[in-house]
């Protein structure tokens, strides 16, 4: 099945809201990703845990705090992954984070990369943000390369940043701006 309104288009893919009704689709491919995923992220993998995050994605479009977006095949319609925007800051600031993940049925095909510019596209344009950051794991080699092929610079070391899978994790702090994404 397709879904016929995109926010925003690629060659393979295209990029949606979450919702509700996306919730079996998204739970299953969360739990067959666990091994790709593990230990760096951990999308909702059940219906009790998706609701609220999806709602969180959807509601909070209009209070501007974040977004979210599914990765969409356009060929077949099927979720390949997602990307959202965290801690919209705006005034002098303009800047938001990204959290992402592909599914392991999708993982290494170029989806993911795809999306982002499409989301980069998005948070530069509509959302008139200046600047992007991603946060991540230094063992992370395949989301690290991920942003590097965005235009995204390393700009440091976070020690004990984030708490992830039962400990405060080092992040690397990787950024790009609406200039340098253009």
């Amino acid at each position: 099945m397709t879904f016929s309104t995109y926010l925003a288009e690629g060659p393979c893919v295209g990029l949606r809201p979450y919702r509700l009704a996306d919730g079996a689709e998204f739970t299953a491919r969360a739990r067959e990703s666990r091994e790709l995923h593990r230990p760096w992220l951990f999308p909702p993998a059940t219906i009790d845990e998706y609701e609220p995050y999806a709602v969180r994605l959807t509601a909070a479009e209009a209070d501007g705090g974040r977004t979210g977006f599914l990765v969409c095949e356009l060929a077949t319609g099927a979720i390949a992954g997602f990307v959202n925007i965290n801690n919209i800051v705006r005034g002098a600031f303009q800047c938001g984070a990204l959290g992402y993940g592909a599914f392991a049925h999708a993982a290494g095909r170029g989806l993911l990369g795809e999306a982002l510019d499409l989301v980069l596209g998005h948070a530069f344009g509509e959302l008139g943000l200046h600047r992007l950051e991603a946060n991540i794991q230094p063992g992370n080699a395949a989301s690290i390369a991920l942003v590097k092929g965005r235009g995204f610079r390393l700009e440091g070391l976070s020690p004990d940043f984030l708490y992830v899978d039962g400990a405060w994790r080092d992040h690397e702090r990787w950024a790009v701006t609406a200039a340098a994404a253009a």
